[in-house]
């Protein structure tokens, strides 16, 4: 398999674990926030959410790739690492609006009609989560962050 698919197959998998622990952690501060107004429900439980993605999500990145920028006298590849930080960020950072929106406005639309906090937060997050999927991936190979350039 080459390499550029090995890389995205990484991604996606550091990806979908994120966004595993984050659904699991954000419906039980769902439902324990039930009591609260739907925008106040909405709203934390997105924050929680990208506390628990990002710190995971992360996590799994460096442990990936942490061998991928040294060169071969043990120091970091600097320039390309740095080049690297930009495109994932990017294309992470364009993929988190879309799915922002997405999940705050589906959360809230749910809650809304009296779907249970726990379940409203796991469907608004797995829909989100296709959509970002979709363009993360779309805006990585666009950006070509996986190509070989070495």
């Amino acid at each position: 398999m080459k390499q550029q698919y090995k890389e995205y197959l990484k991604l996606n998998k550091n990806i979908l674990l994120g966004f595993c622990a984050s659904i699991v952690i954000s419906a039980v501060v769902a439902q324990s926030l039930s009591s609260q107004q739907n925008y106040v429900n909405a709203t934390l439980t997105l924050v929680v959410d990208y506390v628990v993605y990002f710190t995971t999500f992360g996590s799994l990145f460096y442990l990936d790739n942490r061998q991928k920028y040294l060169l071969d006298s043990g120091e970091v590849d600097n320039p390309r690492l740095r080049r690297d930080l930009v495109k994932i960020i990017s294309s992470l950072g364009i993929g988190e609006v879309i799915y922002t929106i997405s999940r705050w406005s589906l959360q809230y639309y749910l809650l809304d009609n009296s779907y249970a906090a726990y379940l409203a937060s796991i469907i608004s997050q797995s829909i989100s989560t296709c959509i970002y999927m979709a363009t993360v991936n779309l805006s990585v190979k666009t950006m070509r962050l996986f190509k070989n350039d070495s």
